[in-house]
């Protein structure tokens, strides 16, 4: 038979697909194996359920700083064997992983000469100020002595973050390794930036022997003997620098999260599970925070995402207001200090414009992709100026606002100018460079906004819930430039922003789906397509009254919502995919934003309904930790959510959702000026008879309050304990 012969597949005879800016390659899923993930600082590692790294092919293990790859290889054999898994945790708290591992059979010939589960090994692995630490006990359970051999093989292939997704590079720097000592071995590559970035990796006690990319240990234990091994892989970008020993950064490790989480209110329910998913979310939100100049900052999410992202930054802090304030202090300081001032076409910025993204790799200090300072997002500048208003009506701090005024002043002023630069009163984008972001808005896939035949829509766009932001960003504009003292201001913005909301629900409003549009294209026609988008315009306020029930019913119709969620998009529209990014998925923090806007609106069951679907979801994943996203598909018994092969987790944004929906329940509104804490007709979802919140604070007051299911859909509210003043009260 000859070639000819053969009938070619679809794959053969297609043209090669362009693929979207930035895409994230996926040769393997994320989820085919259980993986473990550490993050402190800017560093950040994803590791195997062994505790190793790299011995899978490509993906997208290693211990990364500063977007690059400083260990790609990390493999611990005994007798040249991998030992037998018993099992492996991330600490509850997040601060190291634990593996618990035996020895497996080593058979010479015929005869076993070294049998199983005779040697336990315990791995724990902790990072702290740019080091992974290691420590590998061994115990002797045999009833002779024993000598092996413990052998570790490493790599350091230096690839930036980008490159491990899947770009294509000309040309590298150059790397090179050496053993420095009898303990320690070194990689030092040299990039194409001039940035000289090392991996040293220090062995203890002496090993028997070391190479450039093996250490071997000849370990001999008596009966029920111990004995340990520590490893220290150091990540340096500049200059070398000394670490502290292993138990100094383990309790470094340690003290940094409950720092983090010391003054964020607790809460228990009568759930055991949902307390699992709301303290696993809250380790999470603490190992992503990330200690700034101007505060702490909710890193987006790993592996992918372990950097500033202006929007996630801010919606993790809406989210997460009423527990911990403090978090959307750091996130308006960091962006008002990084705000764009000038115009600057490859990084799509222009004065006034908030962060998109921060990255810090190779590629983008040469320019390779973009995102060393960009600024390609619409959405990010009136959602600072909204969460600057939310802040401080939750804390009365006058003095931040005070000093970041200008920034909200620029903000606005990009808004008007900028951001609508043909004058319709809408805010729109439209990308400054080739190199850059297709959409700018939270759905930045190249194919994520279109038409009703499915035809892709051609800018400037205006989205459907950038309005909303804009809207909701005005009233708080008005609020603050009040309390400052600029009255005739907070007047204008006021009326700014209710022009806005009766431009929008002319432009927007679709009767024939029975919700807003997704967006308006370059031509200010509508793109008729139902969309979650449509559900931050009830969040935002600026949706009419009137159309907030059939907005709730597009959602939660049975083409929008697949029982774990509401889908990006729904179901029956042309571009319909549950197994894509943006067209039909379902996103933890969307929903919850969604439930906020149910809430705002007296939609109460809708928005415990999310809540409980979300938490459902939880329960089927490791760790009851919610991801990113999942795939669409509708809900089927005896099975849980269908998972997204290369989706972030943990992800703040998505960690921080439960919350914002315990929120959107409770009706819970913390009013600094009123001194007051208000439920406004408290509500539970299905799963929960009873919760209690234990350190809730506003101002100088704290209370503890306790939530009862009643008679029916009642709730009642029990304060359990106040200290200071503060008022608080329950609307029926």
């Amino acid at each position: 038979m000859n070639d000819s012969s053969i009938p070619k597949s679809d794959l053969d005879q297609a043209p090669a697909a362009e693929l979207p800016e930035h895409y994230i390659e996926a040769q393997t899923s994320l989820v085919e194996r259980v993986l473990r993930t550490l993050k402190q600082g800017d560093t950040f590692a994803v590791l195997d359920t062994y505790g190793d790294v790299g011995t899978f092919g490509e993906t997208p293990e290693g211990l990364f700083m500063r977007d690059t790859r400083y260990l790609s290889l990390f493999e611990m054999r005994i007798e040249g064997r991998r030992p037998l898994l018993l099992g492996s945790v991330i600490q509850n708290d997040n601060a190291a992983l634990t593996v618990d591992l035996a020895n497996p059979d080593v058979v010479v010939g015929d005869t076993t000469v070294f049998p199983r589960d005779i040697i336990s090994i315990d791995r724990t692995k902790v990072l702290w100020d740019g080091v992974c630490y290691e420590r590998i006990g061994l115990r002797s359970f045999d009833d002779r002595p024993r000598t092996f051999r413990v052998s570790v093989r490493f790599d350091a292939d230096f690839r930036d973050l980008f490159e491990v997704r899947g770009a294509q590079r000309e040309k590298r720097g150059t790397r090179t390794a050496s053993v420095l000592d009898d303990q320690t071995t070194e990689f030092v590559y040299t990039g194409l930036d001039s940035i000289v970035r090392r991996t040293r990796l220090r062995f203890e006690p002496v090993p028997s022997r070391l190479e450039t990319n093996l250490g071997e240990f000849t370990i001999r234990l008596a009966p029920g003997e111990r004995t340990s091994l520590f490893v220290r892989v150091t990540c340096d970008e500049g200059e070398r620098r000394e670490r502290p020993p292993f138990l100094a950064a383990y309790r470094g490790a340690r003290q940094a999260l409950r720092a983090t989480r010391r003054g964020a209110t607790a809460i228990d329910s009568t759930n055991s599970l949902f307390d699992e998913m709301l303290s696993r979310s809250l380790s999470d939100l603490s190992m992503l925070v990330s200690q700034t100049p101007e505060g702490p900052y909710p890193y987006a999410g790993v592996p992918w995402f372990s950097t500033v992202f202006g929007r996630d930054g801010i919606i993790t802090a809406m989210l997460m207001l009423w527990l911990d304030p403090s978090i959307a202090k750091g996130v308006l300081r960091y962006l008002a200090a990084n705000q764009a001032t000038s115009v600057d076409p490859d990084a799509d910025a222009q004065p006034g414009k908030i962060l998109h993204e921060r990255r810090c790799g190779e590629m983008a200090v040469l320019g390779e992709v973009p995102f060393r300072r960009y600024y390609g997002t619409v959405d990010a500048t009136p959602l600072f100026v909204m969460l600057a208003g939310m802040y401080v009506d939750r804390t009365g701090d006058r003095e931040t606002i005070e000093a970041i005024w200008p920034n909200i002043e620029a903000a606005l002023t990009w808004c008007d100018t900028y951001g609508d630069r043909d004058g319709d009163g809408f805010v729109e984008y439209f990308r400054e460079t080739p190199s850059g972001l297709a959409n700018q808005g939270w759905k930045d896939s190249q194919d994520s906004i279109f038409h009703a035949d499915g035809r892709l829509a051609e800018g400037p766009i205006a989205l459907c819930e950038v309005q909303g932001y804009v809207y909701a960003a005005k009233h708080a504009a008005a609020r603050m430039a009040s309390m400052l003292g600029h009255s005739a201001k907070g007047e204008q913005l006021e009326a700014q922003a209710e022009a806005l909301k009766a431009r929008f629900d002319e432009a927007f409003w679709c009767e024939e789906i029975g919700t807003y549009a997704l967006a308006l294209d370059g031509a200010k026609r509508p793109c008729r397509v139902r969309s979650s988008n449509a559900g931050h315009a009830l969040f935002t306020g600026i949706a009419d009254p009137a159309r907030a029930a059939s907005v709730a019913g597009a959602l939660m119709s049975p083409e929008g919502f697949s029982g774990w969620g509401i889908r990006t998009i729904a179901q029956g529209e042309p571009r319909y995919n549950p197994m894509s990014y943006h067209n039909g998925s379902v996103w933890p923090h969307d929903n919850a934003l969604i439930g906020l806007g149910f809430a705002r609106y007296g939609l109460k069951r809708e928005a415990a309904r999310v809540l409980d679907a979300l938490f459902e979801a939880a329960t089927y994943q490791d760790l009851r930790r919610l991801p990113e996203l999942y795939c669409g598909f509708i809900r089927r018994p005896h099975r849980g959510p269908t998972a997204y092969p290369v989706a972030c987790s943990p992800q703040a944004w998505a960690a921080a959702a439960p919350y914002g929906l315990i929120e959107a329940c409770l009706g819970l509104g913390l009013r600094h000026a009123e001194n007051e804490i208000r439920f406004s007709t408290p509500y539970l979802p299905a799963s929960l008879d009873g919760m209690v919140l234990r350190g809730l604070r506003l101002g100088d007051a704290e209370t503890d309050l306790a939530f009862r299911r009643g008679e029916g859909e009642d709730v009642t509210l029990s304060i359990l304990s106040r200290q200071g003043e503060v008022g608080i009260v329950q609307e029926r």
